[in-house]
């Protein structure tokens, strides 16, 4: 069963949600990509969580899909916000987190410090130097406009040099299971085993022979399969 939400933010401001009920013990949460929403592959995602017997959650971070604010606002800081408010409206013991992309980066800051995470998920997530090469573009211009007409400024960077990833190599307990393609063209592979030796914890790398940054329709079923799979080894060994 899918109900639809709007969980309340920080400035009077509202996220759109999608809650696919399970009814069972375990819940899922989905982190979109930068320029993405909750739309497409979640929907998938989704329904593949439900039949494993999780409750899933998608959702749209601020100015993207159908939640409230500006995509310029929307730094890394509020994205975790959005996040912590999603989960701490459904107020679940304990949770899995999936994020794709710039989403990666968003759950695994994110879950530095909460108990409550059970293990994370991700596929080609932003780990090292994201987006130093739009630097010098805001810096001339003022703002990095994308092809979709959306665009960011020296905010949302100056946001993310607050993040360091050293936080989560120290901070981050649960385990982590990374999926990422081998000819990446926008996220290094070689960041992901970069975190992989650096974090502390249990630590599963997937690469995909002939993957780019988008998975092809073969790589996403496969890659969904390999999630819900180590899931269930990670709750056996529990």
């Amino acid at each position: 069963m899918e109900t639809e939400h709007l969980v309340p933010v920080t400035g009077g401001e509202s996220v759109a949600v999608v809650h696919h009920g399970a009814g069972g013990d375990g819940w899922l949460f989905f982190c979109h990509g930068f320029l993405s929403d909750k739309t497409g592959s979640y929907e998938g995602r989704c329904r593949e969580a439900v039949d494993r017997g999780y409750d899933a959650v998608r959702f749209d971070f601020r100015g993207c899909g159908e939640s409230d604010g500006a995509f310029a606002e929307s730094t890394l800081s509020a994205r975790i916000a959005d996040l912590e408010a999603v989960v701490e409206y459904f107020d679940p013991e304990a949770f899995v987190l999936f994020g794709s992309s710039f989403g990666g980066a968003v759950a695994l800051h994110g879950a530095v410090g909460d108990d409550r995470v059970e293990a994370l998920a991700t596929r080609a997530p932003v780990t090292y130097g994201a987006f130093e090469d739009l630097r010098a573009t805001v810096e001339g211009e003022g703002e990095v406009r994308f092809d979709d007409g959306r665009a960011i400024d020296a905010r949302f960077l100056d946001d993310l040099e607050r993040h360091d990833f050293a936080d989560v190599e120290a901070g981050l307990g649960p385990p982590v299971a990374i999926f990422h393609g081998r000819d990446d063209e926008s996220v290094a592979i070689a960041d992901s085993f970069r975190a992989a030796e650096n974090l502390g914890g249990d630590v599963l790398v997937q690469a995909y022979a002939g993957e780019g940054h988008r998975f092809s329709r073969a790589a996403e079923a496969r890659m969904r399969e390999q999630v819900f799979d180590w899931l269930e080894g990670v709750g056996d060994r529990r």
